[in-house]
């Protein structure tokens, strides 16, 4: 068998040991008819992250979790695969699928490496997922292999700003200074952080990723920097409301496979 890359078997061994924490988020998401996004539940009438008719589409969803985003593609029409790097994860989501009758292609895997054939489908997403726990300079050739020609990728991850502005040590809340460099920012390991240790997650400066998406053979249809509704309240993994009024916590990038 072939070793894991650090990254991969890190994440895999954080995911699978705190799914138990993400089953209730996950049957919540199950439950809506419609879908909402991110950290701060921005509705998909208002960002338009999914096509609203997937009738006859082939989708996948690299780094599916739970898979809710799976199944709000299944319910608009498309056959859909969801591939993730915990086991864990993985066996909330084929309960789930069993539960609602929503029919769904499960592979544990690494979203960098995913055992499909090229130009096997129209449509790919991540939610966090593979957004920010995958290499993008892995994952993002990846996803070009697998669509199709005109196929989209829409991903939706932690903006460049929340790296920049956390504490070094990983301690709560962010700030609203700059606590490390803009250049050289694409590796964040937090196994060691004061507050909340987690996994090894990845990031781009904005020109290192337009230079990615274009050396891929992507072209670039959309950018969304989300900000925290009016309303918002509280905080998400010590970012507050207020913080994220101010500043993007939070990108969605909108692709297409050039044809």
């Amino acid at each position: 068998m072939t070793e894991l890359p650090e990254h991969v078997a890190v994440n895999r061994e954080y995911w699978d040991g705190m799914a138990h924490e993400w089953v209730d988020a996950g049957e919540r998401a199950w439950d809506q008819v419609e879908p909402t996004w991110g950290q701060w539940g921005i509705r998909e009438n208002e960002i338009h992250l999914l096509p609203e008719d997937m009738t006859g589409m082939r989708a996948i969803e690299l780094g599916c979790g739970t898979a809710y985003v799976s199944a709000w593609m299944a319910r608009r029409g498309a056959s859909v695969t969801g591939i993730d790097n915990s086991a864990a994860q993985l066996r909330t989501a084929q309960r789930l699928s069993a539960q609602h009758g929503v029919v769904l292609e499960l592979i544990h895997g690494n979203a960098e490496t995913v055992p499909m054939p090229g130009d096997s489908f129209d449509f790919a997403i991540s939610e966090y997922g593979a957004a920010i726990w995958a290499d993008p300079y892995q994952w993002i050739p990846e996803a070009h292999r697998l669509l199709r020609q005109g196929g989209t990728l829409v991903f939706l991850g932690s903006h460049i700003f929340v790296g920049l502005c956390s504490p070094v040590d990983g301690s709560y809340p962010i700030t609203r200074r700059l606590e490390r460099p803009y250049f050289g920012s694409h590796r964040l390991d937090w196994r060691d952080a004061v507050d909340d240790p987690g996994g090894i997650e990845f990031t781009l400066t904005f020109s290192e990723w337009i230079k990615l998406f274009v050396g891929t053979g992507f072209e670039i249809v959309d950018l969304i920097e989300i900000q925290a509704p009016a309303d918002a309240t509280g905080s998400r993994s010590g970012i507050s409301a207020d913080w994220a009024r101010d500043f993007p916590n939070e990108h969605v990038w909108t692709l297409r496979k050039k044809s």
